[in-house]
């Protein structure tokens, strides 16, 4: 290389840099720093304990959002604050920017990976159903309510447990979108529908809450995976999921991690045995 050509590469590579600088960071870099200065995070729930809950005086608490709140303080971000989603509408609002992110108990699938940007696992459970005592239809697989013509299937709206009842053939006449757990109880209770699927946690906070002798809890569903969920960020905040990232490592190897979400019934040892490599790659 002779002379002449050398200064003109380092006269190039000093405008490359000084262009470089001087463009602005991305939104990815700055959107940690945009929830520091605003000093919360808008998070989206669905209001189904032991996932996520929402008191009579507004505060918001359940595992994943108890998790999110723990994290972001640690990033600086003081607050969360939660606004109340069907699952089927989570991932738009997230990718309109009504949300910074979802904490509600999301289960990872690959079709949800491709449109959002998950954390590593946080909460994992199985399916379960509630039914009248003893079982009358003798429901052990969403296949067998598919099987009764008379059957109907209570579920969230855009949640797993409708897929899972889709998929297995019961027809969409028969799956019944429910808005939340009470509303699900008083329909199989009053006989509107002949069983009601959340994960077998929720279900088991519903029966509990509901003192009702007349209830069966049908658990785990046969021919259901166990699901883990993460939190989900927008596809341009991947900077902000991996700083989540690095505090939800640390929480875990700390068993800070176990000491929130233990004690509303889920296995940190679960989500510990798992990445979101594995389940964002399920089938």
């Amino acid at each position: 290389m002779n002379y002449s050509t050398m200064i003109k590469q380092m006269a190039g590579a000093s405008a490359l840099a000084v262009m470089l600088a001087a463009a602005p960071a991305s939104a990815d870099d700055t959107k940690l720093q945009e929830l520091k200065d605003q000093g919360f995070a808008r998070v989206a729930i669905a209001n189904e304990p032991p996932f996520t809950a929402v008191a009579a005086d507004g505060k918001v608490s359940g595992a994943a959002p108890d998790v999110a709140r723990e994290i972001f303080k640690r990033l600086g971000v003081n607050e969360i604050v939660a606004s109340i989603s069907e699952y089927g509408a989570m991932i738009p609002g997230l990718q309109a920017r009504r949300h910074d992110v979802i904490t509600a108990g999301l289960f990872m699938k690959p079709e949800r990976c491709a449109a959002v940007a998950y954390s590593e696992p946080i909460l994992c459970d199985a399916e379960a159903m509630l039914v009248k005592k003893g079982n009358p239809m003798g429901f052990k697989s969403y296949a067998d309510i598919a099987a009764n013509p008379d059957a109907k299937l209570g579920a969230p709206g855009g949640g797993t447990e409708e897929k899972l009842a889709l998929d297995a053939g019961v027809p969409r006449d028969r799956v019944v979108v429910v808005p939340d757990g009470q509303s699900g109880l008083k329909m199989l209770q009053d006989g509107r529908i002949d069983a009601y699927s959340l994960p077998v946690l929720s279900i088991n906070d519903l029966v509990k809450k509901a003192n009702d002798p007349n209830l069966e809890v049908i658990a785990p569903v046969v021919d259901t995976p166990v699901y883990c969920d993460g939190a989900a960020f927008h596809k341009d905040n991947v900077a902000l999921r991996d700083a989540f990232d690095v505090e939800l490592k640390k929480m875990k190897e700390s068993g800070e991690f176990a000491k929130i979400i233990e004690p509303y019934g889920f296995s940190a040892q679960a989500a510990m045995s798992t990445s979101r490599d594995k389940l964002c790659a399920a089938q």
